[in-house]
Parts: structure tokens; sequence; C-alpha cells
């Protein structure tokens, strides 16, 4: 393969990561790492690193158009990446002496749940109970939608962060910024509107892999002939999708083209794992 092909096909894996990252607040390496790994034969520790660069610019990409629309909850991310940024230095770390055929089944398992969580029917439905540390903290906030603003509440904060700490853990050693339980934790724990918890995701997600990256490139694991087109082509497919999330709440074709996409990768990330191939 001359340098050129592999270049355009990292062009064109790192868009469709982007774009899906996006949309869904699950970060673009659960693409970027299978496409590096299984279909370009690069070695796992570098693919992570590669990922974890996608990660950053996915959220860059994506995050500042949230941001304008007035729907991330930036209060609640920035207070939530304490323990994510915790957890993901923390797994950094951890990964050196963990198997490559050991993380690869793991992030094959990762991508099933993640597969899951994104056929599950998702909901604005708006919290009003009062939390008394969310108050305290003034996590509660508000989102536009049909042409006004509609107010929520924060509930399970201390839930909520420690599963946080959890997900940043995850992110250190596989490379991703573990959108999925972000948004988990942010939907389903702490009650929080679907559309804030991905956007909100999608803002988190570039310092929790920022935390990650720093210990991968003194690893030397962050090859800038990998990382340039991956960033190139996930910041273009996360402008992409943060288009098309602003204007529409869901997609009901995407998630199960997402959800069949992701299966397929997490049953060959397993089996390549557990023959010792990664």
């Amino acid at each position: 393969m001359t340098v050129l092909t592999f270049t355009l096909i990292l062009l064109a894996g790192a868009y469709a990561a982007g774009l899906l990252g996006s949309l869904t607040g699950l970060g673009g390496g659960f693409v970027v790492i299978p496409l590096l790994t299984l279909a370009l034969g690069v070695d796992i520790h570098y693919a992570i690193g590669a990922s974890l660069v996608s990660a950053i610019a996915t959220s860059s990409g994506s995050a500042a158009a949230y941001v304008k629309e007035g729907i991330t909850n930036m209060r609640l991310g920035i207070f939530l990446e304490i323990a994510t940024t915790i957890g993901a230095f923390t797994g950094a770390i951890l990964a050196a002496f963990i198997p490559a055929h050991f993380i690869a089944i793991l992030f094959g398992t990762v991508l099933i749940f993640s597969a899951i969580i994104s056929l599950k029917k998702k909901s604005n439905e708006v919290n009003l109970k009062k939390s008394y540390l969310a108050e305290k903290l003034k996590l509660d906030g508000q989102f536009p939608e049909g042409g006004g603003f509609i107010a929520y509440r924060v509930i399970n904060v201390a839930g909520g962060f420690c599963m946080m700490i959890v997900a940043g853990i995850i992110s250190g050693i596989l490379g991703i910024g573990s959108g999925a339980l972000k948004v988990v934790a942010m939907d389903g724990v702490m009650r929080i509107p679907f559309k804030v918890s991905t956007t909100t995701s999608n803002f988190m997600i570039g310092v929790t892999a920022a935390a990650s990256a720093v210990v991968y490139l003194q690893r030397g694991y962050i090859d800038p002939g990998i990382c340039m087109p991956v960033v190139i082509g996930v910041v273009l497919g996360a402008l992409s999708g943060s288009k098309i999330l602003v204007r529409t709440a869901s997609a009901a074709w995407l998630k199960y083209l997402f959800a069949g996409i992701i299966l397929i990768l997490a049953i060959q990330m397993i089996y390549n794992g557990l023959l010792g191939r990664i």
C-alpha cells in the first residue's frame, strides 16, 4: 500500500468517525481504532494514540457549534471533567501494563455496550425534581427548543461524578472518548435531556482525551503521519454532524446503521484479540 492510498483511506474513515461521533456523542475512536488495527495493520498502541488525537479533534469541531446554539451545559461539563480527567490519566498509566490482546477484547466489549446504548430510545423528557447539590453548584440549565428555551434540573450529582471516573479510566486505556458512559451517566443517572447530554459529552470528550494523550505522547505512540489525516477527516466529519444535530432531534436510520457497524467491528476486535492477532 502506498502512502497516498493509506492517507486517503484514513481520511475517508476519519470523516465517517467524526460524523458518527458528533451525532451520537460517542466519539470517533469507535471507528478509528478498528480501522487502523484491523484494516491497516497498525499496532494498537499507535492506533490508540491517533484515536485520542481524533477525540480531541471531534470535540473541538462539534463542541463550538453546540455551545453557540446554547445546548451544551458548560458548567456541568467542566465539573464532571474533574472526574474524567483523573480517570483518564490513571487509565493511560495502567494501559502500559495491560497486554494488547486484552485491550482489544475490552475494546470490543465496550463497542457492544455502545451499540446497545445507541439503539436505546432517547427522550428529551425534562426533569423538574430538585437536587440540593446541583443547586449549590448551579448545574441546572436550559436548552433551545421550538423558538424558546426549556429549563431542566440535574439530580444524582454524586452518582454521575463516580460514573465519570470509570468513563475516564476506560478512555485512558482504550483511547476513546468514552462518550457512551458519559451519555449514560448524564441521561440515565443525572436525568438530563438527551440532546443536552449528547452535546455536553462532545464538549467533555476533548479534555478527557487530552489527559490521556499526554501519557501516550511521552511514550512515543502518537505518530504525526497517522494522526494528521485522522485529525483532518474527523474535524470535517464532526462539523458536518454538528450541523445535522442542531436541526434535528433524532435520525432513526443513523442509529441502526451505527449499531450495525459497531457490532461488526466489536466481533472482529474480540475475535482477533482472543487469537492474539492484535
